[in-house]
């Protein structure tokens, strides 16, 4: 028997509660907005806040791509997309330039966003105090007073044990000079294209019941000392095996052919579109 769904699958009310939660962050970079997080057809801890984001503000029109650490075809990444597809319609890519709505857990496209397009991050855990104080209570009022010397503190703790920051990904950030956020697990590489960018990004945590947002053309920097800068993950001297791309993020697999370890890109439409521009050259110096 088919059951019918409403748009979305989400009802008009849930979406409407949402969506003020959202507008809310919208109008105050980095902070944490609670709402009433839905039961989903999926658990907690898969990505039902963003999945709430992206139901809630989806339209008929748009243009949905899902990617897990920058994958299209990750089992996290296929069931979102299904689900989304089958309750709404809406075309549905793999191309980041084509696409509207980018929902997106562990990764930012390498690709720049345009201003039309819109980021829902899913987030695990979004608060960025809560490794050195448990209590709700007080990580409320730590932000309403910007009062982050602990947030320093770890790092400092970090840089006089291992003469750097060891965060590997999910580095705290600073939020239009206000609010310190955790900018979803995304690595250290991504904080950068959070800062001034030309779309908005929506973060959703559905198990902790947050909704947070960076608007466009905000200033975002990544928490760090004078004398020990925010760095990156280094891959210098290593390329992409499959596209040859240098300067982007890559992870290390292993070479098919060889059995060695190699790197590949980790967003595999940047990589697919490098493959596919190099054949299409290839084939125009041989006409």
């Amino acid at each position: 028997m088919r059951r019918n769904y409403n748009f979305a699958f989400l009802d008009e009310g849930s979406k409407r509660e949402i969506r003020r939660a959202a507008l809310k962050a919208v109008a105050i970079p980095g902070y944490q907005v609670p709402f009433a997080s839905r039961e989903m057809p999926i658990g907690r801890g898969w990505g039902t806040g963003g999945l709430q984001l992206t139901l809630s503000c989806i339209g008929p029109d748009d243009v949905l791509k899902v990617i897990d650490q920058g994958s299209d075809a990750s089992v996290n990444a296929v069931s979102i997309r299904r689900l989304v597809r089958e309750t709404t319609g809406v075309e549905t890519t793999t191309r980041t330039e084509g696409a509207t709505l980018i929902q997106s857990r562990h990764r930012i496209p390498e690709c720049p966003l345009k201003r039309d397009q819109l980021l829902v991050l899913q987030v695990p855990t979004p608060e960025p105090l809560r490794t050195y104080e448990p209590r709700e209570t007080v990580t409320k009022r730590l932000h309403a007073e910007a009062e982050y010397t602990g947030a320093y503190l770890e790092l400092f703790e970090q840089v006089v044990r291992y003469g750097t920051t060891t965060t590997g990904a999910d580095h705290p950030v600073m939020v239009n000079g206000r609010y310190v956020m955790a900018p979803s697990p995304i690595p250290r590489y991504d904080n950068f294209k959070l800062d001034d960018a030309e779309n908005l990004t929506l973060l959703g945590a559905g198990r902790e019941k947050k909704i947070y947002a960076v608007p466009p053309h905000t200033r975002v920097e990544s928490l760090a000392f004078d004398d020990h800068p925010f760095v990156t993950e280094d891959f210098e001297g290593a390329r992409c095996c499959v596209c040859g791309a240098t300067g982007v993020y890559l992870t290390q697999t292993v070479d098919p052919a060889t059995g060695e370890p190699a790197w590949q890109c980790s967003d595999t439409d940047f990589c697919a579109q490098r493959v596919a521009a190099r054949a299409a050259a290839e084939r125009g110096g041989e006409a």
